[in-house]
């Protein structure tokens, strides 16, 4: 759909053009940078535009000129109010409450699609989240960076993205191989043997229906043999137990991935040898040896030589080793090969990671850039840990779950929407607490219920006007509703710039910040009718006002649900 901003935008445009015809403005002149939104101090109007500012010394003319002579047009627009000239050439407009009002009966028109966008006019990007490693089962260090990647996808979609969510296998390396020895264990137990579990394994009680599930299959018949007998068809079969346990995880948080590439098939197929003759191909990958660390060297530090990528080349701090030196890949040198094989189908790639991996985000960054011409960008988007609390105190772990506290446990505890709405009450980078008894405290201080809350005294109305016997059928006359109730209907229209700004920065928690300010205005209306009977929005007497008001709230709540469903909440109906 089209904001009302763009709208206004267009009509800025053709006034250039009208410009341009008369030789006022010299043509061809760069638009780009013209932007129309909400002015910072609502008291200078509706909306403001730089447009004279970026364009005036291109067109050679003075910015208060240029904006003397767009201003006189856009005021004889019938939608405008007032049009003024502040500052050096910054222009203010108010609109007419007319033009709000149609605005609100848009907002009911459109429904479900308000807010949707056509911006993204079907770039196509893989979002790439979780990809924890399959040796256990989710844990609450994996569900921020789950949410905030779900969340996202949803966002780009919604802003008229083509996305494919993607989940990385880490089946490849020592982490599934000790995975596998651990499984073996479990299934000698499930023998009747009594074990121990050495220390560097994986002591969780999760693998022990795996453990049987071996015995089941299997039977005696690896017990005794030898390793080498064993340990690939262990990993194999326990990896893919793993990620059913872990798709099962992800689907009690409403998380779906349309694809699971695997690390192993990667190196399998010979992606990583193919990426790395490339670049060698271009010089950008060659045998040498690293810099010494920097400091004190340690007493057995010596010059090493192995296969590394000229990652400087593309503004890392060092060359970075694929391969070590006896021939062995590096995780980088499978990671490359992995982003090259993502960005065969994609035109921009994002990448959500955990905040503990902050210092490889320039080394693949420059391998995108070096595999790709630069024509595929990367944006890796950092997720920091969450500290779980109750009641403040730090939470016991997890026996089962081997010293962690399980995300289906938390899920089960608190529910999906509460999980999924917290994560995305900050930004991602930045740290969290959760604490159990916070999250679901009836309180204005918890986001997640005070939009719901909000949502549910919208719906709460058609019942309450039921009740009292008035008709809703009638169209309502928004002409009824007051300075204070078009002021809400002002903030709710930038929901779809809100969705577009959103989409642009990879920031979903846009949204999340965005519905809790709409709800705490929405609230303040409400709240007016404590101190003034007739302004509630439920006057039995005055059914006229009543409907006017009810279309507002339905507005509102139309605009909760969107914006809830693209996080990927639903919205409460009534709060228990």
């Amino acid at each position: 759909m089209t904001t009302l901003y763009k709208r206004f935008a267009d009509r800025i445009g053709a006034i250039l053009n009208e410009l341009e015809a008369t030789g006022a403005l010299p043509a061809g002149i760069d638009r780009r940078n013209v932007a129309v939104e909400p002015p910072r101090d609502p008291s200078h109007g509706d909306l403001a535009s730089n447009v004279a500012m970026v364009l005036a010394k291109p067109a050679g003319l003075n910015p208060r000129a240029l904006a003397d002579l767009i201003v006189p047009k856009l005021a004889e627009l019938p939608e405008i109010e007032a049009a003024s000239v502040a500052g050096p050439g910054f222009i203010n407009v108010r609109l007419t409450d007319g033009t709000w009002r149609d605005e609100l009966a848009t907002i009911l028109s459109s429904g479900a699609e308000y807010g949707r966008s056509t911006v993204g006019s079907g770039t196509r990007v893989n979002v790439e989240y979780v990809s924890a490693n399959p040796t256990g089962p989710m844990h609450m260090g994996h569900c921020r960076g789950a949410v905030v990647g779900d969340a996202l996808a949803a966002l780009l979609e919604y802003a008229g993205y083509a996305v494919t969510r993607e989940y990385y296998v880490n089946d490849a390396g020592a982490q599934v191989q000790t995975l596998a020895r651990s499984a073996h264990l479990r299934y000698r137990e499930a023998l009747g043997e009594t074990i121990e579990i050495p220390e560097g394994f994986y002591p969780g009680d999760y693998l022990v229906p795996i453990g049987q599930a071996l015995a089941a299959k299997f039977g005696s018949k690896y017990v005794s043999a030898p390793e080498s007998e064993w340990l690939d068809t262990f990993r194999e079969f326990t990896v893919e137990k793993m990620m059913d346990m872990i798709r099962a995880d992800l689907a009690l948080l409403g998380i779906h991935h349309d694809l699971f590439a695997s690390e192993a098939a990667v190196q399998k197929a010979g992606k990583v040898d193919a990426a790395l003759e490339r670049l060698r191909g271009e010089g950008l990958v060659y045998e040498g040896t690293l810099e010494p660390p920097k400091g004190e060297l340690p007493d057995d530090w010596e010059p090493t030589e192995m296969t590394l990528f000229k990652a400087t080349a593309f503004g890392d701090d060092s060359d970075r080793p694929v391969r070590k030196s006896d021939g062995g890949l590096t995780y980088f040198g499978t990671d490359l090969a992995y982003h090259a094989q993502k960005a065969e189908g994609a035109d921009l790639l994002i990448d959500i990671w955990g905040a503990d991996h902050a210092g490889t985000v320039k080394r693949i960054k420059a391998a995108v850039q070096a595999l790709t011409g630069g024509k595929v960008p990367l944006d890796v988007k950092l997720v920091q840990m969450v500290r779980l609390l109750r009641g403040g105190e730090p939470v016991k772990m997890s026996k089962r779950a081997g010293n962690f506290v399980t995300l289906a446990d938390v899920v089960r505890e608190v529910g999906k929407d509460v999980v999924r709405f917290t994560m995305l009450t900050r930004k991602s980078d930045a740290q969290m607490d959760f604490d159990f008894a916070k999250v679901v405290e009836a309180s204005k201080d918890n986001p997640v219920f005070y939009v719901q809350y909000a949502h549910a005294r919208g719906r709460s109305l058609h019942r309450r006007a039921g009740e009292a016997g008035i008709d809703v059928a009638p169209a309502a006359d928004l002409a009824l509703l007051d300075a204070e109730e078009l002021a809400l209907v002002k903030f709710a229209a930038q929901f779809p710039r809100i969705v577009e700004g959103a989409a642009a920065a990879h920031e979903p928690h846009r949204i999340a910040f965005y519905l809790y300010d709409l709800a705490a205005m929405f609230h303040a209306l409400w709240n007016r009718g404590n101190d003034d009977p007739a302004r509630r929005f439920l006057l039995a007497d005055d059914p006229e006002t009543t409907r006017a008001r009810l279309a507002l709230s339905d507005a509102i709540g139309q605009i909760i649900r969107n914006g809830l469903g693209v996080m990927g909440v639903a919205a409460a109906e009534e709060m228990q």
